[in-house]
């Protein structure tokens, strides 16, 4: 295995750093000041404008859709490294260049799996950047770690599927940028485990589907959301439907590999922020005499997140590489694995960081509770650590 990065890619990737330090870092206080003016008003989840002009500048640096291989020509391995870069602003960066979440997968699914007219309709104005998206499986009511609970009816009636249920964790509901929903749910209950679900094409404005309220994580509006939803007798032409009736559970595998590359690559970024802020405030913050870098419990600290990064970021690697040279299951023990550690060990360096910046850590002052935020709740997003677990443990009972 080698994960050095080919010319192409170092390109990209130094690129995307230049980027990020000249544009996207020094257009943070600008999207905060704005959020902040809106929030607790029903403009709270509006676009700051700078978001638009920052799309604007990456298409002219040649940064754009670079998630998708068969427009970008880059590898997992290649585009890794660009979405740790991302990582450094999590919040804009990947939508600067079109490679944010859930938009990506959904991208990647309608890519796969769409028809040409579905592709025309969504993918294109998807690609380019005039539309958003999201992916409609979780449940209130059920288990949804456990895809095949999922409740949803989707039921024919002549030239159109009726779908009922609930819904909710939508990320990028509250958007009203979000036209399009992949919606999974039942459409035979009686087939066997895995062919019960499939998916369909729901655009927002269809009559039925209502968004009840937008849900906080630890108390933070992201700006696009995360949404629960009630489907009452929402009709859809049959021509919405993804790919075939019962391949709704292999659709949602497929979209998940490349998605969990991109997931740990961002965290690994946003670790390296925290240990990087954690230096800064070891060296200049003064206590007992002199600067907190000199107490051993701080270099402990410093010395456990570079090699815990360092660690989790050659899983990551090692990942990439074994998906681009032996498809999703030839990775499936490192897929599930990475989604574990690598949220873990995010939330292990954004936590020290948080511990040596004191009071002012838990303030938005600096970038660290929000940091903390959104790793811990990548614990959950995509299936729990524990889902995960087993699924390793069960690579590794299994007879050699």
């Amino acid at each position: 295995m080698d994960f050095a990065p080919g010319d192409v890619a170092a390109d990209y990737t130094a690129r995307m750093r230049a980027f990020l330090d000249e544009e996207v870092l020094p257009a943070e206080a600008e999207y905060d000041a704005f959020r902040a003016q809106r929030r607790g008003t029903p403009q709270e989840w509006d676009l700051p404008p700078v978001v638009e002009s920052l799309k604007e500048r990456a298409r002219e640096r040649g940064l754009w859709n670079l998630f998708l291989p068969a427009l970008s020509g880059l590898s997992n391995l290649d585009y890794a490294p660009v979405a740790e870069v991302s990582g450094w602003s999590p919040v804009i960066a990947p939508e600067a260049i079109n490679c944010q979440a859930p938009d990506t997968g959904n991208m990647e699914t309608l890519h796969l799996f769409g028809t040409p007219d579905q592709q025309r309709e969504w993918l294109d104005p998807l690609l380019a950047g005039e539309i958003r998206s999201a992916f409609a499986m979780t449940e209130p009511d059920v288990a949804s770690s456990d895809a095949t609970n999922i409740e949803t009816r989707i039921r024919r009636d002549g030239d159109d599927y009726v779908i009922d249920g609930r819904k909710w964790w939508i990320s990028g509901a509250a958007d009203e940028r979000c036209r399009i929903f992949i919606l999974m749910g039942k459409t035979d209950p009686d087939a066997s485990t895995h062919r019960q679900q499939s998916m369909v094409l729901v655009p927002r404005d269809t009559p039925g589907l209502e968004i009840v309220r937008h849900l906080p994580t630890f108390g933070y509006q992201d700006q696009h959301g995360h949404s629960e939803l009630r489907l009452d007798g929402v009709r859809v032409p049959a021509s919405n439907l993804l790919g075939e009736e019962g391949g709704g559970f292999a659709i949602a595998q497929a979209r998940l590999g490349p998605g969990r590359i991109h997931h740990c690559m961002r965290l690994i970024g946003m670790a390296e922020r925290a240990l990087s802020l954690l230096v800064d405030r070891a060296r200049t913050r003064v206590a007992f005499g002199g600067p907190l870098a000199d107490q051993g419990v701080v270099r402990e600290q410093i010395a456990l997140s570079r090699m815990e990064i360092e660690q989790a970021r050659l899983l990551t690697l090692k990942t990439a590489w074994l998906i681009d040279n032996h498809g999703a299951k030839g990775a499936a023990t490192e897929i599930a694995a990475i989604k574990v550690v690598v949220p873990r060990m995010a939330c292990a360096v954004i936590d020290r960081a948080m511990q040596v910046h004191g009071g002012a850590a838990m303030s938005d002052d600096t970038p660290l509770a929000y940091f903390y935020a959104w790793a811990r709740a990548l614990r959950f997003a995509d299936g729990p650590d524990e889902v995960h677990v087993r699924s390793v443990a069960r690579q590794e009972l299994k007879p050699r």
